[in-house]
């Protein structure tokens, strides 16, 4: 630790912590090759980014409105409260294993290899299917915006432009994507902010009364219950991306305390941001049956189009495009992590490349490629279905849950065997029930989906 005593005041401190670090994770059996140059801020507002207020609820809500009506929103309360429950119990093990590539990693430590191993692939293919999602629910926005004519070859050119510029930023290291997340962050949350805050004073049609009304949806055999249920994927598609902050726990200081703090935080701000977001959007839409019908395909645009007129809708879609892109980037830089962390412990195909690491920027250039790639190709193949983006989403969000509670199974049988958390953030007492609440709640997610 001499170096400290040839630098300037202060930071005698940061190498400590910085050596603490390395120590921390050199018990954990490695050297990391990332650079600590995320804030906690910075990791905070990754996590924003991936959990995405605005994207989740301007992907999903024509079919949680058609689904399940207005008292679909009901969805990002219960499903908030569920999802904090897991971030509690995720921000233990982080805390304890603070190692970078997520739920792989941790399901390794508290359960073994093969367990790890299924845990990180069901993980892997979510979030390449969840990157393909985002960036296919981009493309009306992102066509508009640009002039396109809408439809399936404009919503395709558009998400593959997304792709290749998400993968250019992260390629530049670390502290580039700090930055755009901090940058995605704020636009994000300004422009939720703003928009709701409008769309609330000048174009509000209804009174809150409509988020118990159960009676104008219909199509469902099974009474409302049924079409309730169905609508729950706009809350389970809204609240992961807490998980993030933990992707990249090689590279935020002090990670055993931030990284628990962060997620958190991400479960709170997000979580609230999106019930903004949907409450104003809600309130806003003139006629539900023309919706729930169909003849209103775009609600969303609607609105906006109503609110703000055509100049006007494209200064917010150009806000809605910075939410896309930085969610894009933020899910990017998790899959690379966790490709990553695969390969450092032999454990993929390819390990000897996606183990590189490109010398100035500290990033593993390979492992991105692989996250660029792979949604490019489900994009393109979504040519061949109708209910792309539904397909997609289903599909993405039952394999993301999977990987989730996995871990929280893991670490229900690792405390029944006597595991006791041993990070800078625990639970104590109230872990074990937490946990299995945790759990209990991944399957009634589940089960549902």
């Amino acid at each position: 630790m001499s170096s400290a005593v040839h630098d300037g005041p202060g930071s005698s401190h940061h190498h400590h912590e910085h050596d603490a670090d390395a120590a921390a994770l050199a018990s954990l059996g490695y050297t990391s090759e990332f650079r600590r140059e995320m804030s906690p801020w910075a990791n905070f507002a990754l996590g924003f980014t991936y959990l995405s207020p605005v994207v989740g609820i301007y992907t999903l809500f024509a079919v949680g409105l058609i689904t399940g009506g207005p008292a679909m929103i009901w969805w990002l309360v219960i499903v908030g409260l569920g999802q904090l429950l897991v971030a509690l119990v995720f921000g233990e093990i982080v805390s304890q294993y603070p190692v970078a590539g997520g739920v792989y990693p941790w399901a390794r430590r508290l359960w073994g290899r093969k367990w790890a191993w299924m845990t990180g692939w069901i993980y892997l293919v979510a979030l390449l299917t969840t990157i393909a999602g985002v960036v296919y629910g981009s493309g009306p926005f992102l066509a508009q915006l640009l002039g396109f004519t809408a439809g399936t070859r404009s919503t395709i050119t558009c998400a593959l432009i997304l792709l290749a510029l998400a993968l250019v930023i992260n390629l530049m290291g670390t502290r580039w994507l700090a930055m755009a997340a901090i940058v995605g962050f704020t636009a994000e949350l300004l422009g939720a902010l703003a928009v709701g805050a409008w769309l609330l004073l000048t174009e509000r049609h209804h009174n809150l009364s409509v988020l118990f009304d159960t009676e104008g949806v219909v199509g469902h055999s099974g009474g409302y219950l049924s079409a309730f249920l169905a609508a729950a994927l706009i809350g389970i598609y809204q609240y992961y991306g807490f998980e993030a902050c933990g992707d990249v726990a090689e590279e935020v200081p002090d990670p055993t305390r931030q990284i628990p703090k962060a997620m958190r935080m991400t479960i709170y701000v997000g979580g609230a941001a999106a019930i903004f977001v949907c409450l104003s959007l809600l309130l806003a839409v003139q006629d539900y049956a023309a919706v729930i019908d169909g003849t209103d395909a775009d609600p969303v645009t609607t609105v906006l189009h109503n609110a703000f007129g055509e100049n006007g809708t494209k200064v917010v879609l150009a806000v809605v495009m910075i939410s896309f892109l930085s969610c894009a980037l933020s899910l990017m830089a998790a899959a690379s992590r966790l490709m990553y962390s695969y390969a450092r412990d032999d454990m993929i195909f390819g390990s000897a490349l996606f183990r590189k690491f490109l010398p100035q920027r500290h990033v593993p250039p390979y492992a991105m490629l692989v996250a660029a790639l792979v949604p490019a190709a489900i994009v393109l193949g979504s040519v061949a279905s109708t209910k792309a983006l539904t397909s997609i989403i289903s599909f993405a969000t039952l394999g993301i849950y999977l990987g989730f509670h996995m871990v929280t199974f893991a670490a229900l049988r690792a405390r029944l065997k006597g595991w006791v958390p041993s990070g800078r953030f625990t639970l104590g007492r109230w872990g074990l029930l937490i946990n299995a609440a945790a759990f209990a709640y991944g399957l009634l997610a589940m089960i549902n989906m």
